[in-house]
């Protein structure tokens, strides 16, 4: 071999090694992300489920994608997150789907609908019968991806100034409610509003809010609710198995080396069982406070409001349907459609079971 020939050989195999070489380097660099959230800092349940989330992505990909927290107010409003994801502010966002119904209404089924699921029937539609792929195509119109990543279990109803009798008590309420359960609160002649968790308190205080409802007493006692409120009331009928979200930059998250991308998905699917396994240990805990040591009164809904609330229900539905946006109209179907085949287990199965334990079964 010419001596010529040899050293442009031995180049080329020299640049092949170390492109071999280079690629593990690369491989492994190291990714920041920023997740603006809409909660308080270590606000119980949801913001320290917003951390522990980003934890967990850090820990399980050992550090090779680092997510920074900032709570509300930190790096955007707290209803500011989903915005900030899109306009490349942050690459992450944590908060519900159904605040952003101003962008699309159907937005609010993967958070909370009225009568609608309860969190397990969500989960399966969501993993299992295609509401993934139905919430993609929602979110594929922003440029960005969502998963589940907590659940709350079926909410509390919440707080009122004073005792609901009927109908005639809502009429003309200020409540802080939001999504299609808040549609269905106008309709039953409330003034409704959406602000974020952390400015409740205050708008309760000055009388611009007559009620509130937020998730439940795990929340609620941190927010100081029954500092002015002591009417208390169970359960939601507007937010049966309500979901947060992980929302990532779409494109972003498409640059993510395979592994990664799985790391975020299944971190999302153990916080969504954690978050919920945190709520069902402490809302008990807290009511018992709020009722003992706070002296809250609690109520189940008159039945007038609960008919009343179904009609409205039924009514936003095909307002969806018929409101002339094909994918809220295709979300709408297909939700319907699945809740109608979940329902048949929870209500054959677990509900005559849960009635037969509370009827039946009582030790100490």
């Amino acid at each position: 071999m010419k001596r010529r020939d040899f050293i442009k050989t031995a180049a080329v195999g020299a640049g092949v090694a170390a492109t071999t070489l280079a690629a593990p380097a690369i491989a492994q660099r190291r990714i920041t992300w920023r997740m603006a959230t809409t909660w308080p800092r270590n606000f119980p349940g949801l913001g320290v489920g917003a951390q522990r989330l980003a934890d967990r992505i850090t820990a399980m990909s050992d550090g090779r994608l680092t997510v920074q927290v900032y709570s509300a107010g930190e790096l955007v409003p707290a209803l500011g997150v989903f915005d900030a994801v899109i306009e490349g502010s942050a690459e992450m966002s944590h908060g519900a789907a159904y605040y952003w119904q101003n962008k699309s209404r159907a937005t609010s089924f993967f958070t909370g609908v009225p009568y609608g699921m309860t969190s397990r029937e969500l989960a399966a539609w969501i993993r299992y019968m295609g509401g993934q792929e139905i919430w993609d195509e929602v979110y594929d119109q922003f440029g960005v991806k969502g998963f589940l990543s907590g659940d709350t279990g079926t909410q509390a109803g919440g707080w009122f100034r004073k005792e609901l009798t009927g109908l005639a008590d809502v009429r003309g309420l200020n409540f802080r409610t939001p999504g299609l359960g808040g549609q269905v609160w106008q309709k039953l002649g409330a003034t409704v509003v959406n602000m974020a968790g952390g400015e409740i308190y205050q708008a309760l205080q000055s009388g611009a809010l007559d009620a509130a409802e937020f998730v439940g007493p795990y929340n609620d006692l941190a927010l100081g609710f029954h500092q002015i409120c002591k009417d208390y009331y169970f359960p939601s009928f507007i937010e049966p198995g309500l979901a947060t979200e992980l929302v990532v930059n779409k494109s972003k998250f498409a640059e993510l080396p395979n592994d990664l991308q799985q790391i975020v998905e299944f971190a999302c699917q153990a916080e969504y069982d954690q978050v919920a396994s945190d709520f069902y240990a402490n809302d008990p805990i807290a009511l018992k406070t709020l009722v003992e040591q706070h002296g809250v009164r609690v109520h189940q809904f008159p039945d007038e409001i609960l008919e009343a609330g179904a009609v409205a229900a039924k009514e936003i539905f095909t307002e969806l349907r018929e409101g002339g946006d094909a994918l809220t109209k295709k979300t709408t179907e297909h939700y319907l459609q699945s809740l109608n085949v979940l329902r048949t287990r929870t209500e054959t199965v677990d509900q005559a079971f849960l009635a037969a334990r509370q009827k039946f079964f009582h030790m100490t």
